[in-house]
C-alpha cells in the first residue's frame, strides 16, 4: 500500500458507497479504500470481497477505531449523518458526509463545534466536475452576460416503500435529496446566498415525503433561481443558466457518467429552437474521484478545503427555509 495515500474507511454498505463513491476513491490519485463496515459483518465481508477492500468489520465503532484509518465516508441515512460523522470527528478521522448532512440546520451546527484539525466536508460531488467547473468559468467570463435566472428540473420515479428515500422521519422526500443539487446549483453559478425563498410541497399521502417541491430563490439584484424535484416523475435532469446574451444548458448536471464525456451547451437566440446553439465536449471523469482527490489534497495540507463545515450548515439553513415557506405559504428569509 503507497503510504503516502490517504486510507479511507467508509461506514455503511449503501448502494451509492458500493457503486459509486467506493470506486471513485480507487481510482482517485491521493486515496484508498482501507477498510468498510456494516452492522452485518458478513454484508462488509461480502462488500469488501467484492470491491478488493482489505478489511471488513462488523460495527461502525470497530471500523473508527482502527488507528491506520485518516478519512471516513459516511453514506448513512439521513438522521445518521451528524452522529457518526461526529463520532468519526472524535475518533480522530477526517469526514467525507453524503448529502444532505443533516435534517436541519441546527443540527448541521454541531459540525461547527469539532475539532478544527479535522475536516468534515458534504459530498456534492458535482462541485468537483469539470462540467460545473466549466460552466462557472464561462459565466464569470461574461459570455452570458449578466447571469439573471437560473432554471432546474431534477425528477426520479421511486414509489418503493421499503426505499429509505421514502421514509420521512429518516429524512426522506424530493427536497433532502435532490432539491439540495438544485439550491446548490444557485449558490455555485450566482456566488452568492439567497435572500428569501418561496416553495410548494406536494406530499405522498401515504409515506408524508415530499414526492413533488417546486421553488423560487430570489438572489437579490434581479438574480432568481426557480426549480422543480420529484421522486415520482419521469427521470429528467437539466440545467439552464440564462443570461442577458446566452444561455447556457448542462444536459446532465447530476448523474454524469463516470468515465464518460459530457456536454454543455450555449445558445445565443439567435433563432429559435436550438438553431444557434453550440455544444462544449467535457472530457471523461469521475466525478467522484475528483472529489476524493479534492478533499485528499486538504487533508494532506497541499490546497485549503475549498467548501467544509460551514458550508454545510449553509446549505441547510436554505432547506430549513425551503420547508418552512411550503408549512407557512408565503416568503421566508434565509436565517
Amino acid at each position: 500500500m503507497d503510504s503516502t495515500k490517504i486510507r479511507w474507511g467508509i461506514v455503511s454498505t449503501a448502494n451509492i458507497g458500493l457503486e459509486k463513491v467506493i470506486p471513485g476513491i480507487q481510482r482517485s490519485q491521493t486515496g484508498t479504500a482501507c477498510a468498510i463496515a456494516s452492522r452485518s459483518l458478513a454484508k462488509a465481508q461480502s462488500a469488501a470481497s467484492d470491491l478488493g477492500i482489505e478489511k471488513a468489520y462488523g460495527s461502525y465503532e470497530d471500523l473508527l477505531a482502527d488507528p491506520e484509518i485518516d478519512a471516513i465516508y459516511n453514506p448513512l441515512p439521513n438522521h445518521l449523518h451528524v452522529p457518526v460523522t461526529v463520532q468519526a470527528v472524535k475518533a480522530g478521522k477526517h469526514v467525507l458526509c453524503e448529502k444532505p448532512i443533516a435534517l436541519t440546520s441546527q443540527e448541521a451546527a454541531q459540525l461547527l463545534d469539532l475539532p478544527k484539525d479535522k475536516l468534515v466536508a458534504e459530498n456534492f460531488m458535482v462541485r468537483a466536475h469539470p462540467q460545473w467547473i466549466r460552466a462557472r468559468e464561462i459565466v464569470r467570463s461574461g459570455e452570458l452576460g449578466e447571469l439573471k435566472a437560473i432554471q432546474a428540473f431534477f425528477s426520479y420515479f421511486n414509489d418503493d416503500p421499503h426505499n429509505i428515500r421514502n421514509m420521512a422521519d429518516i429524512g426522506g422526500g424530493a427536497l433532502y435529496d435532490i432539491g439540495c443539487y438544485t439550491m446548490l446549483a444557485g449558490r455555485y453559478f450566482f456566488d452568492g446566498e439567497p435572500e428569501r425563498v418561496v416553495s410548494l410541497i406536494e406530499r405522498d399521502p401515504e409515506f408524508g415525503t415530499d414526492r413533488m417541491t417546486s421553488a423560487l430563490l430570489d438572489f437579490g439584484q434581479g438574480r432568481h433561481l426557480n426549480f422543480v424535484v420529484s421522486t415520482q416523475l419521469t427521470p429528467y435532469q437539466r440545467f439552464q443558466l440564462v443570461g442577458t446574451k446566452k444561455r447556457l444548458e448542462i444536459v446532465i448536471p447530476v448523474n454524469a457518467p463516470q468515465g464518460e464525456a459530457v456536454t454543455i451547451r450555449l445558445d445565443d437566440g439567435s433563432e429559435l429552437g436550438d438553431g444557434a446553439m453550440r455544444s462544449e465536449t467535457i472530457a471523461s471523469c469521475d466525478q467522484y474521484g475528483e472529489l476524493a482527490d479534492v478533499f485528499g489534497r486538504a487533508i494532506k495540507g497541499e490546497t485549503p478545503l475549498p467548501h467544509g463545515a460551514a458550508d454545510a450548515v449553509q446549505n441547510m439553513k436554505i432547506l430549513d427555509a425551503l420547508f418552512s415557506s411550503a408549512d407557512k405559504g408565503g416568503w421566508v428569509t434565509v436565517g
